[in-house]
């Protein structure tokens, strides 16, 4: 079976807190499933690696950033989408 493109299948929360992680700099770059693990995200190890293996904090965040920005974007689309049909 495909995996789903990107990091379509991790939650919001989870994107946040490897963002806050790598900004504090409580996990290293590049990734490993340990650093993962260590802060929680055992659960989506092995999606996130698959997608963030061999970059450094830098392109970490940046591709976190985007993701969460795109999201953001998308959910209060959905809000004003809401709003409107009530």
């Amino acid at each position: 079976m495909p995996h789903p493109p990107g990091l379509t299948t991790i939650p919001t929360e989870a994107l946040r807190t490897l963002l806050s992680a790598v900004h504090k700099k409580v996990v290293t770059a590049p990734l490993s499933i340990g650093e993962l693990t260590r802060i929680g995200l055992q659960f989506c190890a092995t999606d996130l690696m698959r997608e963030l293996r061999g970059l450094e904090a830098a392109g970490i965040r940046a591709v976190l950033v985007a993701v969460l920005a795109e999201r953001g974007a998308q959910e209060e689309a959905a809000r004003r989408s809401r709003r409107q049909l009530s």
